[in-house]
């Protein structure tokens, strides 16, 4: 019985770790897929805000005073750093004609955007007189 325990353990092992998923393995859920509603092109980098599908073909869009849960880039690609992405709360002002980026894992200001575009600040380092394209364009030709 002593020889069989080493094997009847293993074998268990391996049906557990059969069994096992990795978390990527499971699907995302709609807000998982994000779209381009805005982009920003600066003197030293390109700003981009992308927010949830689920929420921009939702019946009503985006609504009035709504805020929700995107990711901004920062590129800095010609400057060899790359493009991460962050997290952002993005409003949609009551009047529905501003947008206000709140880049909160960073403590910078908010950034208020002319809902059809207008030159802001994102922060100081690079993303000074940026101009926007309007909000909730996904033309990918913009600013070229």
């Amino acid at each position: 019985m002593t020889k069989s325990m080493p094997i009847c353990a293993a074998l268990c092992a391996v049906v557990l770790l059969a069994d096992a998923k990795p978390s990527s393995a499971k699907p995302q859920g709609d807000d998982g897929w994000m779209m381009r509603m805005l982009v920003c092109e600066g003197e030293n980098a390109r700003m981009e805000v992308y927010l949830p599908q689920s929420v921009l073909f939702s019946p009503d869009g985006m609504r009035a005073g709504q805020t929700v849960t995107g990711y901004y880039t920062l590129d800095l690609s010609d400057a060899n750093k790359g493009k991460p992405l962050e997290p952002v709360r993005v409003t949609l002002s009551a009047d529905k004609k501003t947008v206000t980026v709140n880049q909160y894992t960073r403590k910078l200001p908010p950034t208020r955007i002319p809902v059809e575009g207008g030159t802001v600040d994102f922060d100081q380092r690079f993303g000074t007189r940026a101009k926007c394209g309007p909000f909730q364009s996904q033309d990918p030709n913009f600013g070229q």
